[in-house]
């Protein structure tokens, strides 16, 4: 029995070193990875948000009848140049002609109705400062003077009345202006106040643009940048602008905020209604640019991969992103001057992964 134990013990201490060698062969190599880095250089850049709009008229009047009627002519089209007291259409004048005339028979009715009534007003004075008449009667006659008068001013107002509505059958010009748009044609009915021409003023001209939210995230309150417009159709042709209003609601469906930008010393070219590339002129606070590659997430949340040069392991950080691009990513926080990125080889990391440098990205 001791015999069988001693070699057993034996038998142990010698395969002791093989196990031990077994252990040591079975232990994986760390493994480094090769990457791409940049060194973090934050700076300012130009903010090149980019957006499509049109140009409209700064002031812009729907201009329509101040009474109804049956619309016989209209003078002028969309696009047409008009100045002001220019007749723009007219309105069937026959109804108004017959007020006209009704209006001065009842004025000519109430005159001699005060003439009478001032007669017989003059004829009680008379008697009753005889003593022949009473009081009452000369009272009676004065008030029909009175009513009498009374009833000739309601008349001359009637007929002031009656020749303005005649005058309202022509719609004038108000202004010197560009004809936008028209809302009836000849042989309609309109109302009082329906839109009949549209009339824009030409020396104020803006481009309008529809913003989305995040484009006022970064940007004080009441700030009024400045703006670089360009025709759509041709790039080369352009103008310099000032944001004058931006609304303080957003669009229902869009949900974006309409921004209204004054020209200055717009070119010709920019007529109404074109469409235009609005860009703002202005340069960032100092950001990093980082292409696309370099960006991973981290719960969720946008991160990079930061290399330590000290213990050549990476480690991953978060950062904030100003905006994303299509082939880059603008970092407003999270990183430092001097900051060493990956910015290739990023998906194949983990935490505290050594890895070896290959190489800059330009």
């Amino acid at each position: 029995m001791r015999t069988s134990l001693l070699a057993v013990a034996v038998a142990l201490v010698g395969t002791a070193p093989l196990l031990a060698g077994c252990k040591e062969a079975a232990a994986p190599k760390q493994e480094i990875r090769p990457v791409r880095t940049v060194v973090v250089e934050p700076r300012p850049i130009e903010d090149d948000r980019q957006s499509v709009g049109e140009i409209r008229p700064r002031q812009e009047s729907d201009i329509g009848f101040r009474v109804g009627g049956k619309l016989i002519s209209r003078s002028v089209d969309a696009g047409a140049s008009v100045k002001t007291g220019e007749t723009l259409a007219r309105l069937d004048e026959q109804d108004f002609q017959n007020r006209l005339r009704s209006a001065q028979a009842d004025v000519t009715s109430a005159e001699a109705v005060l003439t009478e009534a001032t007669a017989a007003e003059e004829r009680q004075r008379q008697l009753l400062e005889r003593g022949v008449t009473t009081k009452a009667n000369y009272d009676s006659a004065l008030k029909s003077k009175r009513a009498a008068g009374a009833s000739l001013e309601s008349g001359k107002a009637a007929l002031e009345i009656a020749k303005d509505q005649l005058k309202y059958t022509e719609l004038k010009a108000d202004f010197d202006g560009i004809v936008t748009a028209v809302g009836a044609e000849p042989g309609q009915v309109v109302s009082a106040g329906q839109l009949v021409v549209k009339l824009a003023r030409p020396d104020g001209i803006d481009a309008v643009f529809n913003v989305a939210e995040s484009a006022f995230r970064d940007r004080k309150a009441g700030e009024r940048p400045e703006v670089i417009v360009s025709l759509l159709s041709s790039p080369g042709i352009t103008s310099e602008g000032k944001v004058r209003e931006v609304s303080p609601v957003a669009d229902p469906v869009t949900r974006t905020y309409q921004v209204k930008v004054t020209l200055e010393q717009p070119p010709a070219a920019m007529r109404f209604g074109a469409s235009v590339l609005g860009r703002l002129k202005a340069t960032t606070a100092p950001v990093v640019v980082l292409p696309g590659s370099a960006l991973s997430d981290k719960d969720g949340k946008p991160a990079v991969w930061v290399y330590d040069a000290a213990s050549s392991k990476v480690q991953l950080r978060l950062v904030a992103v100003a905006r994303y691009e299509a082939d880059k990513v603008v970092v407003s926080e999270g990183l430092s001057k001097g900051d060493i990125v990956v910015t290739a080889g990023a998906n194949r990391l983990r935490e505290n992964q050594v890895v070896r440098l290959q190489g800059s990205a330009s």
